[in-house]
């Protein structure tokens, strides 16, 4: 058929070609900078009343300059690049024009745009809102994204078509594009392949017979998969792949439900690597707290000293620890997790009826079956797995520096290392299952395919959910949720408030990391004036304490979030409904936070010794899980055995 364009036709693609410019002339800029040719004055092109920001003034002035906001006077203080600006506030909303004076002169000027402050936590807590109530988390994301972006572009028509645009083509496309959120992708990815290729080799068959010769009733089942957690504590994303995939079918045999599996893979991840010594954490908890110490005068202390001295107050990841083996032992459960493990139990049904998982993540789908006639060989998985965490453990040393080992694996390149491992582990798992004839050519790379696309629905949710992280990063809700606790605190309970707090944050954000990378520099310097200020003699522990909690706290939140990585991670990993992985939770994850704040890090904070408060509060965890907890029924069929 011939296209033809009249007049009619020229007038429609004129007014597609206007509708593209009027597009484009809606994309906002997040940053405000105007000046003169001498300065540049940059600040946030957002800014939240009553909140703290910064602003830089870039260029050779005269003199000291002043930045005046409103009836607020603010002096400079030298920098390399020029002058910074701290602690600036405004007290209105809408535009307020920053101007910068030295030497009585004027010289450079930008405009922002003020918000209140409880705008910034309305996106987060619209998406978490939206996916507990619909159990649907990629609108959920979605809704909670575009709100934000529309905030920052401005809540008129206008700005809320640009936001719907720019929750696309600027944050979606930032969080893809981002070296390590691609580095995360291409790692599951990987290990999705490798673990097809697994099963439709027969070694993951051959793995789960020999884990359940010991592994033959749901107690063990539970601690097997508990032990595995704590076996793998390099590194929380490849902990949660391995153990998720790799016990998937031994739990399912068990009648184990998918949402206990993905609460024990979420509980043994970032608890165990945000405390032992050598994993992918230290590198970066160190430098925070190192960057917090600098800006401290007085405090003559090495960041990974004050690190390795926390540790006995990271009350809430051993107590979860603690807890996980606790529920398996004892074989009782609670709240909505008791609901899901009976299901399983006396039905078989591992899976909610309305669990929204993926085929292949059900175990359902023929590409990630074993056919009949194939050998089943313990080794053809077991050998992968151990070249990927050899090869990971290997890439850690390569990449890393220092003279001992914990400094060497916790400055080392994470991501890296575990990219040359999964595609390590990828490569010998084909070449094991080509050179056995297991497999042709052509079948191992549609096995490698059918584990990748059990990965792709939730790559999809993380994507949203870093999405979603950015927007809150450009909103302030951080600083928003810091600054509401206000500054005048009493030593004994700032330890339990910064847990509160940290908590809250990655609640919000959806990142332990974003987390600790905010808060840590914020509240050290805080907590350690309140120290010096305080009349009563508070020892040192209240630092350590604190700085515990801001660690503790942030795996907290992100335990309780839907829109947190690791979250997603262990529902994706485990094969559970994503919502229910959350709901089933959060019951467990509030309790353990709740004992660790009252019987831990409040207590400590008043000089009780952490060696007391530890297995008190461990003993009433024990108390809850065997006085409230219930014990599961037995199945009529005598299933859940092997």
């Amino acid at each position: 058929m011939r296209l033809r364009v009249g007049a009619a036709g020229g007038l429609a693609l004129a007014s597609v070609a206007l509708l593209v410019l009027a597009t484009a002339a809606l994309v906002t800029l997040p940053a405000a900078a105007q000046e003169s040719a001498a300065a540049r004055l940059v600040a946030p092109g957002v800014i939240l009343r009553g909140v703290a920001f910064e602003a830089a003034l870039e260029g050779a002035v005269e003199g000291t300059p002043e930045l005046h906001a409103g009836g607020l006077v603010v002096r400079g203080e030298r920098a390399d690049d020029g002058w910074r600006f701290h602690d600036v506030r405004v007290t209105t909303t809408g535009r307020v024009r920053l101007d910068v004076f030295a030497g009585g002169a004027a010289v450079a000027h930008a405009n922002v745009r003020a918000l209140p402050g409880w705008v910034s936590v309305v996106p987060p807590l619209l998406a978490i809102a939206i996916a507990l109530l619909t159990k649907q988390v990629v609108p959920a994301l979605f809704a909670g994204l575009w709100v934000g972006a529309a905030s920052l572009a401005g809540f008129t028509p206008r700005g809320v078509f640009a936001g719907m645009l720019d929750s696309f083509q600027v944050y979606v496309l930032g969080a893809v594009t981002s070296a390590a959120h691609a580095q995360i992708i291409l790692f599951s990815f990987m290990i999705g392949g490798m673990v097809g290729i697994l099963i439709k080799n027969g070694g993951m068959q051959g793995v789960v017979n020999i884990i359940v010769r010991w592994a033959t009733s749901p107690r063990r089942g539970q601690v097997t998969t508990a032990i595995l957690g704590l076996v793998i504590f390099f590194d929380d994303y490849a902990n949660t792949l391995v153990v998720g995939n790799t016990m998937r079918q031994v739990t399912d045999r068990l009648r184990i439900s998918r949402e206990k599996l993905a609460y024990i893979v979420d509980s043994t991840a970032a608890p165990v690597s945000c405390v032992a010594l050598v994993t992918t954490w230290i590198g970066y908890e160190v430098g925070l707290i190192g960057t917090a110490v600098e800006r401290i005068p007085g405090l003559d202390m090495s960041a990974y000293s004050i690190f390795l001295n926390s540790i006995p107050y990271s009350f809430y990841p051993l107590l979860t620890i603690f807890f996980v083996l606790t529920v398996a032992n004892l074989g009782r459960d609670f709240g909505p997790m008791y609901d899901a493990e009976a299901r399983a139990r006396t039905t078989g049904q591992v899976l909610a009826a309305d669990a929204d998982v993926d085929a292949a993540a059900r175990g359902q789908a023929d590409e990630l079956t074993l056919k009949e006639g194939r050998p089943v060989r313990a080794l053809n998985a077991i050998l992968p797995i151990v070249v990927l965490i050899g090869a990971v453990l290997t890439g850690l040393y390569v990449t890393g520096s220092g003279d001992e080992l914990r400094d060497i694996i916790g400055s080392a390149d994470s991501y890296a290392a575990l990219m040359w491992g999964s595609l390590l582990g990828v490569v010998v798992a084909a070449a094991l299952t080509l050179a056995q004839r297991i497999l042709t050519m052509s079948e191992v790379v549609d096995a490698w395919y059918a584990g990748l696309k059990s990965m792709l629905f939730a790559m999809i949710i993380l994507v949203l959910a870093w999405s979603l992280s950015g927007v809150s990063e450009q909103l302030h809700t951080a600083e928003y949720l810091v600054s509401v606790l206000g500054d005048s605190l009493h030593p004994g309970v700032v330890p339990a408030l910064v847990f509160v707090l940290a908590s809250a944050t990655a609640f919000a954000t959806g990142s332990s990391w974003a987390t600790m990378g905010i808060l840590l520099p914020l509240v050290l310097p805080l907590v350690w004036a309140v120290l010096q200020a305080a009349e009563h003699g508070y020892a040192i522990h209240v630092l350590y304490s604190t700085v515990a909690c801001v660690l503790a706290g942030a795996v907290l939140g992100d335990h309780c979030s839907p829109i947190s990585d690791t979250t997603i991670l262990s529902s994706m990993a485990s094969g559970c409904d994503h919502v229910d992985h959350v709901r089933t939770q959060l019951p467990y994850a509030l309790t353990v936070g709740t004992v660790a704040t009252l019987f831990g890090s409040l207590p400590t904070g008043f000089d009780v010794p952490w060696w007391l408060c530890l297995p008190v509060a461990a003993a009433v965890l024990y108390a809850i899980v065997r006085w409230v907890g219930r014990p599961l029924p037995e199945p009529a069929d005598g299933g859940g055995s092997a």
